[in-house]
């Protein structure tokens, strides 16, 4: 990237400013002698007549009262002659204090432009000093934020490719494995064999589906089909879809609606995959015997839903952070559970595009989990 190019003379803004200040000045110069030699000695006549006393004529006047016209010269040459010293000398005084502060406005600008050239090299760790408590420190403040976000957001982006990596190693790792097995003949191509391999290929499958939909969910190019929906509706198509599988695991699944719940704005599947991932994060999360309880609730002008659990509890530190991808309180344990670790990134992604907000709450670890959104109310 070109390095920013260094102006010098009236081009640069110092410049600029330097001769504004300058036009300033000798347009302030040129009015003060101007009035000084027109208005003075009409002033000074003024003054001294009112000096005079009684029948008095003051010495440099005429009779008839028109003042000397000698002495008249001799006033405005001498006054002249003073004020082109005294406006020379503020002159030079002005110049130095405008030098003095076009350097220190354009001093930070120039910081800010050389800055942002590093930061858009990808220097993300780049700062610039506070400013003062001016629109220039608020400048520079900015500056600062956005660089912070932008380094923030590549962290999150390196962490991701990572992520993503590591994800994807475990399945190819086992198909590779298996694969190479059967064509050295060192496994058996059984039932269990095959199964083993199409329950890996399911994995990475689910996988890329999961983030191909987080990438068009928070990009918000997922169609969303808003329409007044029933929040008992979208209660009850989530836990019947996995009913199944909560009993398979002996745990017990609840459900309660308030009465007269207005119905919801939202898009009906997105609601209920956004339920649904709740819902399955609970069922990985939650020892047997156990329970998991889903709710919708009045929460002023939307919906809150609640999916409560009775699983291994969530730390405080670890609760901002929920929702960012990949992200695990036990790595170790998510993996183990299948988890793609997108699920409640998704989940957020959907809610925010819909309108919601979405939080998770728990007491600590062993005390159980429970995440909430809400939905706003259909008009």
């Amino acid at each position: 990237m070109a390095a920013p190019r260094r102006r010098w003379g009236w081009r640069s803004l110092g410049g600029k400013l330097f001769v504004s200040y300058l036009v300033v000045i000798v347009v302030s110069i040129v009015t003060l002698l101007l009035i000084a030699r027109f208005v003075a000695f009409t002033f000074f006549i003024s003054q001294m007549g009112h000096m005079g006393s009684g029948e008095m004529m003051p010495p440099f006047m005429r009779p008839g009262g028109a003042p000397d016209p000698e002495l008249a010269s001799a006033f405005r040459t001498v006054l002249t002659r003073v004020l082109l010293v005294a406006a020379g000398v503020a002159a030079l005084i002005a110049a130095g204090a405008s030098l003095v502060v076009t350097a220190r406005l354009v001093g930070p600008i120039r910081r800010l432009v050389a800055a942002s050239q590093r930061l858009a090299a990808g220097h993300y760790a780049e700062r610039v000093p506070p400013g003062p408590d001016d629109e220039l420190g608020d400048l520079a403040a900015s500056f600062n934020e956005l660089a912070a976000s932008l380094e923030a957001t590549e962290r999150r982006r390196l962490e991701l490719i990572g992520d993503v990596a590591h994800e994807l190693r475990t399945p190819v790792a086992t198909l590779e494995g298996y694969l190479e097995g059967l064509l050295d003949g060192v496994v058996a191509p059984s039932e269990r064999t095959w199964a083993k391999l199409h329950d890996e290929a399911g994995r990475l499958r689910r996988l890329i589906d999961d983030l191909q939909d987080l990438s068009r969910a928070e990009a918000k190019q997922i169609p969303l089909h808003p329409a007044a929906v029933a929040p008992g509706e979208l209660v009850r198509a989530a836990v019947e879809r996995l009913a199944g599988q909560f009993e398979e695991k002996g745990l017990a699944l609840t459900s309660e609606v308030a009465d007269r719940l207005p119905p919801v704005w939202a898009d009906r599947d997105r609601a209920v995959q956004v339920l649904t991932n709740l819902l399955v994060n609970a069922l990985r999360y939650t020892p047997s015997p156990g329970s998991v309880r889903v709710a919708a609730r009045p929460g002023g002008d939307a919906v809150r839903f609640v999916v409560s659990d009775t699983g291994i509890g969530i730390a405080a530190e670890h609760l901002p952070h929920l929702f960012e991808r990949f992200y695990r309180v036990d790595k170790s344990r998510g993996r183990a559970l299948g988890g793609s670790g997108v699920g409640l990134a998704i989940a957020r992604a959907l809610v925010e595009t819909m309108g919601g907000r979405i939080w998770a709450e728990s007491p600590g670890p062993g005390q159980g989990a429970c995440f909430s959104f809400t939905l706003p109310a259909a008009r």
